[in-house]
């Protein structure tokens, strides 16, 4: 047994050393401008590797929410059990690569009857054996299972990124979510403070009227305002209702002990995050890594075809004892050995296997194109969130001006108007003009800082 296994095991481990038809990967260059656009501004005092979610999101609330998210969203479990799936999976088939070794005890009893017997008399026998061995292992001279092993793992590796790319951008979609749900509480603060105000003024264009101040259209325009104002009031408090119900179902559960949150005004989120030339940053992006690597695995896949192409070497082995009595089973001389070499070469079989080998190269088409995609689009959404952050910006800038203005003017002409000199309409449309500036700087305080969020999930997040 010791002189077959000098023999037989330094010839298995050549074997096993075997070779690989995998083509050589060569990642595809970026289809997109080796420079961001020129209305595009990439300076900034921080890079976006260096900051973690936290950093982003300061406003302490907002931070309980991303962590309860993190922790009960049912959509992020399933992206972290498809991982743990894939896992297994690659698991699996790197075991296939090497030998399974199974400790096998085994008893055969057989009678022969008479008529069948040399001797006319039933005859008995058994066999008692137990053996340690390897049955049916495929050694992987042309690197098959080595090929599949890869793939595998390039699966593994593709879902791990996916993973990531879903869990950053469930942050970001909480963050979004939050910052609207602040939008509407501050809108409707504006409304329920316009609505008290139409009101008051109403009843004061009524006593105005009573004492023959003021004609019955003032009266009436009074009124629709306060009107219109209240339904304005309830369609913001749906909306509202509506973007609360959208952060709940992002959190999954939404924790009751969250500490106190910051108006939109009082938002610190980053917004000069430094950027990095294209090829840097978009490399950097999960989902842009997810889709190399199902690249990456359709590349293994051919090698895995074409290595069907050759002949397929199986070994079959098993060292132990074998004796007639189960009492006899371990005395000197009952060694057993069985060796049982196999090979299979594919002769014909009508095209499958090269059908298997084009199958795999147009998944690898399929695969670069997908690639490519990705990181085109991936170009296109930072350019335009570089852009649309400083322009963002600008405009808010200029609408708080517009804001002071228009509130000033309403402070003088309603002044003016209960001092008798200003007219009703002017009231109103002062009002109107001040509603419509002091709504206008909130949502676009909110898209700013949705922007900067979206700008940090764009970018690939932080560490």
């Amino acid at each position: 047994m010791r002189k077959f296994a000098q023999r037989v095991l330094p010839g298995t481990l050549i074997l096993l050393a075997g070779c690989s038809f995998i083509p050589a990967y060569e990642r595809p260059a970026p289809p997109v401008a080796a420079y961001w656009p020129l209305s595009a501004k990439t300076a900034g005092a921080q890079a976006v590797a260096g900051l973690n979610w936290q950093q982003m999101l300061p406003d302490p609330r907002m931070q309980a929410m991303v962590n309860a998210a993190l922790e009960h969203n049912r959509d992020l479990r399933i992206a972290v059990a498809r991982v743990e799936e894939a896992r297994a999976l690659y698991g699996i088939t790197r075991a296939e690569r090497l030998p399974t070794v199974n400790l096998v005890a085994s008893q055969t009893a057989l009678r022969l009857p008479g008529e069948l017997s040399a001797t006319g008399s039933e005859q008995v026998s058994r066999r008692h054996d137990v053996n340690l061995g390897v049955a049916a292992f495929e050694i992987d001279f042309w690197g098959r299972l080595k090929s599949l092993s890869a793939a595998a793992q390039a699966s593994y590796l593709a879902t791990a990124e996916a993973r990531e790319s879903f869990r950053l951008t469930l942050i970001a979609d909480v963050a979004f979510a939050y910052l609207a749900l602040q939008e509407m509480d501050e809108r409707l603060s504006l409304a329920h403070a316009t609505v008290e105000n139409r009101q008051d003024l109403r009843f004061l264009v009524q006593q105005r009227r009573d004492v023959g101040l003021a004609g019955d259209l003032d009266f009436l325009a009074a009124d629709g305002a306060y009107a219109a104002a209240r339904a304005q009031l309830f369609d913001l408090e749906r909306v509202r209702a509506q973007a609360e119900n959208a952060l709940t179902l992002l959190v999954g559960k939404v924790p009751d002990d969250l500490p106190p949150g910051r108006r939109l005004s009082e938002q610190d989120l980053p917004l000069d995050i430094a950027v990095d030339v294209p090829s840097e940053v978009l490399l950097h992006r999960p989902d842009v890594r997810a889709a190399e690597q199902k690249l990456i695995a359709a590349n293994a896949n051919i090698g895995a075809a074409r290595a069907a192409f050759l002949p397929r070497i199986g070994l079959s082995l098993a060292f132990g004892t074998a004796s007639r009595t189960l009492s006899g089973l371990f005395d000197s001389g009952t060694g057993a050995w069985s060796f049982a070499p196999s090979l299979v070469q594919p002769l014909f079989d009508s095209g499958r296997i090269q059908g298997g080998v084009d199958l795999a190269g147009a998944r690898k088409v399929i695969a670069v194109a997908e690639y490519e995609k990705t990181i085109q689009q991936a170009f296109r959404e930072v350019a335009d969130l570089l852009v649309a952050r400083d322009r963002l910006a600008e405009q808010l800038t200029a609408q708080e001006s517009a804001e002071r203005t228009q509130s000033e003017r309403l402070r003088l002409v309603d002044a003016r108007y209960r001092a008798g000199v200003s007219s009703y309409l002017e009231v109103l449309d002062a009002q109107r003009d001040a509603f419509a500036a002091s709504q206008g700087t909130v949502q676009l305080r909110r898209a700013l800082f949705v922007t900067a969020a979206q700008l940090y999930k764009a970018l690939g997040g932080g560490q």
